[in-house]
């Protein structure tokens, strides 16, 4: 089983870029929870914390892949460097203006130029991609190892950002996210050797990646997935809390992590079989079926359990999906493509946030577990009608 993950980093230099780039995504999922905590703990109000957090993902998800359009164009230290030093600066004016109690549209302001954020997800995933271009399994199980390490990131990043806010200074948590980029990208785009060409035809690629046949379909299947999963995570909090025990919320989203985590690294070794796009199919309609029982958990322990299973299909769907991407996108565009599914990926989850809390809010917690299921099903029919379109794209 860990041969595949042996031969992945054999290339040199492999080792050192999945690294930092593990170190420059964990700020991801540091800055949206760590504005929350920031601006409550300074006296704000909890809508005014969320929407300045939503601000930022919003424009994450819209300034992403015009960024990664043009490190397709241009290199990734070229344009990565530049766009890490505004979001840092950002960053950091966005702790002094809540600091100093400035207006609050500074907020918003210096949250949508956060926004410039790069998507070193897909950065990172572009480097394995050049590297093991020859090699689908290798590609397959390297795309499996980063999701892996997304959902370690997931599990980490929260909770760092809100212990440096609440034990250390409000403003802690953003800071440490800033610092975390900004040595992560330092030491990324150290790592020369890796860098993925520029290719010739990257400067006359025309237009978004959102019209290569299929990246739209794929986009909308994971911006369903991430409603998904960011659904379950308010829902498990208000049944915690509704069943007397919301401290336990964030040990039962745990092994929702863990499921898909230990499924991911299993998914990884195993060697592809079958058309990708059949192997999608699959995933989803798995993850569409293992969400029901969801609706049913009788109890904390039980939900336990529903949720380990549950999550355990999350993570081949990912894999699956980061894996057609790159059969479908030319090289020349393949950053920007990923940074689109990925952002579609994380507006999915801010609306599975809004979407379950007011759910939880206007019928009891059991029924903030109606999103997941919903979205789940949503992705699954997506992929099923889509099917036949996304075959003919891949056989291209």
């Amino acid at each position: 089983m860990l041969s595949d993950y042996r031969r992945t980093f054999s290339p040199a230099g492999s080792l050192l870029f999945s690294t930092a780039g593990f170190i420059a995504r964990l700020p991801l999922s540091m800055i949206g929870v760590g504005i929350v905590t920031m601006l409550s703990q300074l006296g704000g109000e909890y809508w005014l914390a969320g929407s300045v957090s939503a601000t930022q993902a919003i424009a994450a998800a819209a300034i992403g892949p015009q960024i990664s359009r043009l490190v397709d164009r241009h290199g990734q230290r070229r344009v990565v460097l530049p766009a890490t030093a505004v979001t840092v600066a950002a960053i950091c004016a966005l702790t002094l203006c809540a600091r100093y109690a400035a207006p609050d549209w500074t907020l918003y302001v210096a949250a949508t130029v956060a926004g410039c954020m790069p998507s070193m997800g897909a950065l990172v995933r572009s480097r394995w991609a050049e590297i093991h271009r020859e090699s689908q399994r290798l590609l397959h199980t390297a795309f499996s190892l980063e999701s892996v390490l997304d959902e370690v990131i997931y599990v980490v990043g929260p909770v760092l950002a809100i212990t440096l806010s609440t034990g250390l200074s409000a403003e802690a948590g953003p800071l440490m996210a800033a610092v975390l980029l900004a040595v992560g990208v330092l030491l990324f785009t150290a790592q020369r050797r890796t860098e993925p060409r520029v290719r010739p035809e990257s400067g006359r690629a025309g237009g978004s990646a959102l019209r290569i046949p299929g990246l739209g379909l794929l986009t909308l299947t994971l911006t369903s997935v991430g409603a998904s999963y960011g659904s379950v995570e308010v829902a498990t909090v208000a049944y915690a809390g509704a069943h007397d025990h919301k401290a336990l919320s964030g040990l039962l989203l745990g092994v929702y992590a863990l499921g898909s985590g230990l499924a991911g690294a299993v998914f990884g070794a195993m060697r592809p079989r079958g058309e990708i796009t059949r192997r999608l199919l699959v995933s989803v309609w798995a993850m569409a079926v293992t969400m029901a029982p969801l609706l049913l958990a009788p109890g904390l322990a039980a939900l336990a359990g529903v949720l380990f299973v549950a999550g355990m299909s999350v993570a081949p769907t990912l894999i699956t999906t980061m894996g057609l991407v790159d059969r479908l996108t030319p090289a020349a565009q393949l950053t920007e493509s990923i940074t689109w599914v990925v952002s579609g990926l994380s507006l999915g989850v801010a609306v599975g946030y809004a979407a379950s809390g007011w759910l939880v809010d206007a019928a009891g917690a059991s029924a903030g577990y109606w999103v997941p299921c919903a979205a789940a099903l949503l992705a699954a029919a997506t992929v099923s009608v889509a099917l036949p379109r996304l075959t003919r794209a891949g056989a291209q």
